[in-house]
């Protein structure tokens, strides 16, 4: 090797220390630019993924909270005056429970005057016991020979003031409030009760009332108070 070539120093030594070249731009980036094209459709198609959730979810929860933000609107029917009851047999009325359904929201109750002879009774009220069956909500029929509500799709069997005696049903029959205005008997809101038949908010049929029942099958936020 000859001196000439000996005495030439390396590139980079003669240049000084090698400067890292900047990084090339990425594909749809221009110079100025904050947010890139990729970016913006990923931010795009995050927005549009957000809406349709929201087009199928927010309908739902309305639907499930509705009841709890609608008011109740008690409903009283006059079902007869005062001497048409009596203390020791029931009669049959027809009257709405709901309005705005036609036939279907009209329901059954056996209505009698109340007796001091039954427990949590007094003779200066009337009792009106509904015809739904708490097993499956079938409609019983009172029989006045026997002193009992008869079930006739599964066999249950409630005594005279509506406690199960017999059968498949977890509870007694449901009541309505009652109440006299101008000498006539009326009808208002259902309720449920326990086996010691002490008033609580409506349950649906197959549904334990009383103690813990009261927690595992708790009522449906638009069923009215209990009396």
């Amino acid at each position: 090797m000859s001196d000439e070539q000996n005495n030439n120093p390396e590139p980079e030594e003669a240049n000084g220390p090698r400067v890292p070249l900047p990084e090339a731009p990425s594909r749809g980036y221009f110079e100025g630019e904050s947010v890139t094209r990729r970016n913006a459709f990923i931010v795009s198609s995050q927005v549009l993924a957000g809406v349709a959730g929201a087009a199928v979810v927010l309908p739902t929860i309305a639907f499930a909270l509705a009841p709890v933000f609608t008011p109740f609107e008690e409903r009283w029917e006059a079902v007869g005056v005062i001497d048409d009851f009596t203390s020791d047999n029931y009669r049959a009325v027809v009257f709405t429970e709901t309005l705005g359904i036609g036939e279907v929201g009209k329901t059954t109750a056996y209505v009698r005057k109340g007796s001091s002879e039954y427990e949590g009774e007094s003779d200066d009220e009337f009792v009106a016991i509904s015809t739904r069956c708490a097993h499956l909500g079938c409609p019983v029929r009172y029989v006045q020979a026997a002193g009992n509500f008869i079930c006739p799709c599964h066999g249950g069997v409630y005594d005279f003031v509506g406690k199960r005696i017999g059968g498949p049903p977890p509870r007694p029959l449901d009541r309505f409030q009652t109440r006299v205005e101008d000498g006539k008997v009326e009808i208002g809101p259902r309720f449920s009760v326990t086996n010691q038949l002490k008033a609580v908010r409506v349950r649906d049929p197959g549904e334990f009332t009383g103690g813990i029942w009261e927690f595992l099958y708790p009522p449906r936020p638009s069923t009215p108070p209990a009396p």
